[in-house]
């Protein structure tokens, strides 16, 4: 039960300081920690993201920053292409799981130790030379939807909803950079209504898995405990720490996660 907690305690630091991409070590966290298959630890890892996100969401939703429809349509959806994704896992060998869920997570980490050494002004050039397909009104507040915008959106949360379902994963580190690609939002909406997609998705996953029996509360209840009080301590130091540094950590230890569950599953 201890061992339960700190490690769900660890995810909630890792979500607080890295974003809602962070979420992605839960699975690697129960594998290794508590023994717990792939398709054993996906569920849990669904719970405690999905719980965390909801936090988050809240404090978005308080704060004007989440961007509601976009959000129903994404989680919608991945709702639909969740529950696939967790047939897909409960069929699959472990090893093949294995080694899917650690070539995400390298992908993952290359592409936030990319982000960490690009400067701003590196990314403003392709932004102004080709503009996203949903733009945000300033006058209005609200999103110009259209049939790009739509369909963009909504292939971003197939592909977060099936992945979700598939290695027990928020979906953040789908949904962050699509929404900085196919938005002009703000960091800070971008990240509240990422969180908000994250939180139905999951929320979603957990109750089609617990309906199939397929999650042990016994181990869930503690780590999503662990990973809320986590994310609370974190977000108390979060702003004291450097971005770009915290990036470059959360890149080295996903990379030899990934590196570690390749080996595990060889």
């Amino acid at each position: 039960m201890l061992i339960v907690l700190l490690l769900g305690f660890t995810v909630g630091i890792i979500l607080a300081l890295t974003g809602a991409g962070g979420g992605i070590l839960a699975v690697p966290l129960l594998v290794f920690g508590a023994g717990l298959s792939m398709a054993e630890a996906g569920p849990i890892g669904l719970l405690a993201v999905g719980l965390a996100a909801t936090l988050g969401a809240v404090i978005g939703l308080k704060n004007g920053t989440v961007r509601y429809k976009a959000a129903l349509l994404i989680a919608g959806a991945g709702i639909i292409c969740s529950p696939l994704g967790l047939w897909l896992a409960q069929r699959t060998p472990n090893r093949p799981l294995t080694i899917i869920f650690a070539v995400v997570l390298m992908y993952v980490a290359w592409r936030v130790y990319k982000k960490s050494l690009a400067s701003h002004a590196d990314s403003t050039p392709s932004v102004a030379t080709k503009p996203p397909p949903c733009l945000l009104d300033a006058n209005r507040g609200k999103l110009n939807w259209t049939g790009p915008c739509a369909w963009a959106l909504t292939l971003s949360g197939i592909v977060a909803g099936g992945l979700s379902g598939l290695l027990g994963v928020g979906g953040g580190f789908v949904m962050v950079p699509a929404l900085q690609r196919y938005t002009n939002l703000t960091a800070q909406s971008v990240l509240a209504t990422s969180l908000a997609v994250i939180a139905l998705v999951s929320i979603s996953g957990v109750v089609a898995s617990s309906a199939a029996g397929h999650l042990q509360w016994a181990i869930a209840l503690p780590f999503s405990i662990g990973a809320l009080v986590g994310m609370v301590c974190g977000r108390l130091v979060a702003a004291r720490l450097s971005g770009p540094h915290l990036q470059k950590g959360f890149a080295l230890v996903s990379a030899m996660v990934a590196v570690a569950l390749l080996i595990k599953a060889v």
